[in-house]
């Protein structure tokens, strides 16, 4: 697999759409100097180390052997690329080795690790939520004792929520915690599709695991986290905690998805006792960006790949990307991951800047638009590779395959819906998502011209859109839930392309926008019909 992180594209995203230098005063220490060379650093990496793995990867995926699970061929020497590059600590407390930069350069970085590879940078990604749970819930001990190491990557970290009957509604999880005489707990239950529960590219996996004290309350508000190292640290034991199986999955094949059998395993106790979800979300908001910014990543590998055999493939004399309809194609794909890339990073400087209201407003928005993006646009990528696109010589396939778990895992894209409705919009009857209705027609007036136009309307649909969701029986706003939010994500992405504009004059980006507007807002009246389509409408399925 070739793949070149385009930087010109992710730093118009970055400074331009998503406003970094706002943050000047909070990281006095980035410049733009140091955001090159973490962008060009990252792009080489990902580019020479972990793109020619995509595809052997996806071909040898995992085994199993015993209870150790072995990695693809080379993801051990990738790895220990990453980790000596001190990607995983970019953004994390130097009091733990970290380099405090903000979380939108992370986020970058990240983007091209999961075009690169999706497959492994899973793994540095759920390191990243378990080192914000235990930095933002642990006890000092814990801190001290577990930070550093996950920090630098020399260990790993898993999230252990599902278990095979209790999937988004972890209130029945029935995995148990007994208390010790020593005050660490005994860890018992089945945890299913762990990403990476099980690997041999680190020493130490530490996996957070939700599990249900003796005597806790029924349901969700019953649930403690808890941290449960696969080696003890107090003598370097093994665990009572093993992989009995991995999954056989359409995609991300180099990716374990195990099957965590916990026998006893001894834990220790993150945060109150039965405030386990408010610590886990910690961690799942983090993945839930992130995934945004996966969908992101795959979509722009598809694209270039894509782009590439267009120039190359002949049809009827000439290169296939002279053909209108695969310029549209290529278009709609990287007008698309634009949009998608400047909401990912506006959603990260939104949590660097302290604008929590943006911040949780435009992280559902940011998962499910993005990972339906992804699917989209690998889709698309298919399409322009034509009968190529369905063999799997052709490499196409493998960026649809891995795309299609994005929208389910971290919470499904209709949760990500019911998210936007039931908490954000109805959490502050409707204040954060005017504010964006607000700034994008801003953006259009200064845009102006039919580009302007189009995109005022489309911010004008989108308040008559609240408006009806804050009005609506809860069953019929929760039946247009989903294209809600996907109008939101089309109006967020064109405004945010708009503001960056108005920053940075690029002829390019504004060739984008201009397409944008024409295709993806002019179909914001049609997401105003399905919003509205009622909770009858859906009646004959039962």
């Amino acid at each position: 697999m070739t793949y070149a992180a385009p930087i010109a594209d992710m730093r118009f995203a970055l400074e331009s759409c998503a406003d970094l230098w706002r943050l000047r005063e909070r990281y006095p220490e980035l410049d733009a100097d140091l955001l090159t060379a973490i962008l060009e650093g990252a792009g080489a990496l990902a580019a020479e180390t972990l793109a020619p793995l995509n595809r052997s990867g996806d071909r040898a995926g995992v085994t199993l052997e015993g209870d150790v699970v072995r990695a693809a061929p080379g993801f051990r020497e990738a790895y220990e690329a990453f980790k000596a590059g001190g990607w995983q600590g970019l953004a994390a407390d130097p009091a733990y080795g970290g380099q405090g930069l903000p979380r939108a350069a992370a986020l970058a970085v990240m983007e091209t690790m999961h075009a690169a590879n999706m497959s492994l940078a899973l793994l540095p990604m759920l390191t990243l939520g378990a080192i914000e749970a235990i930095d933002q819930h642990g006890a000092p001990d814990q801190k001290a004792l577990y930070l550093e190491k996950l920090v630098s990557g020399e260990w790993t970290g898993t999230m252990n929520l599902t278990e095979p009957q209790a999937g988004s509604d972890l209130g029945v999880l029935t995995t148990k915690a007994v208390p010790q005489a020593d005050g660490s707990y005994a860890i018992t239950g089945q945890k299913i599709f762990i990403t990476w529960g099980e690997h041999d590219l680190a020493p130490n996996i530490i996996h957070l695991v939700l599990a249900r004290i003796e005597g806790a309350p029924a349901g969700s508000k019953g649930i403690s986290l808890f941290i449960v190292p696969k080696f003890r640290y107090e003598d370097g034991s093994r665990n009572a905690v093993r992989c009995i199986g991995v999954e056989e999955k359409m995609g991300i094949h180099a990716s374990p998805t195990c099957t965590m059998a916990y026998e006893g395993a001894r834990g220790w106790l993150i945060g109150e006792e039965n405030r386990g979800l408010a610590a886990m979300f910690t961690m799942m908001n983090a993945a839930r960006l992130n995934v945004g910014m996966e969908g992101v990543g795959v979509a722009e590998a598809a694209y270039q790949k894509a782009l590439a055999y267009a120039r190359e493939r002949k049809q009827g004399g000439r290169p296939i990307i002279e053909h209108p309809d695969v310029k549209r194609m290529l278009m709609t794909m990287r007008a698309k991951i634009q949009a998608g890339r400047a909401i990912c990073y506006a959603c990260a400087v939104a949590a660097d800047s302290g604008d929590t209201a943006m911040e949780d407003l435009l992280t559902p928005i940011a998962k499910a638009w993005c990972t339906d993006l992804g699917v989209e646009v690998s889709s698309l990528g298919v399409q322009v590779h034509g009968g190529m696109g369905f063999v799997e010589e052709g490499g196409a396939a493998q960026f649809y395959r891995d795309a299609r778990i994005a929208p389910i895992y971290e919470g499904t894209n209709g949760i990500q819906a019911i998210d936007l409705y039931g908490r954000k919009l109805l959490g502050d009857r409707g204040e954060a998502m005017r504010r964006l209705i607000g700034e994008a027609k801003a953006a259009a007036a200064g845009l102006g011209g039919a580009a302007g136009e189009r995109l005022a309307a489309a911010a004008a649909t989108l308040g008559a859109a609240t408006d009806y969701m804050l009005s609506a029986p809860r069953e019929d706003a929760l039946a247009g839930a989903a294209a809600y939010l996907a109008l939101a994500g089309d109006v967020a992405g064109g405004a945010l392309i708009a503001q960056g504009l108005a920053r940075t004059a690029n002829s390019e980006q504004r060739a984008l926008l201009d397409y944008y507007t024409q295709t993806v807002l002019a179909r914001a009246d049609a997401r105003l019909a399905e919003i509205k389509i009622g909770a009858v409408a859906l009646a004959a399925i039962a």
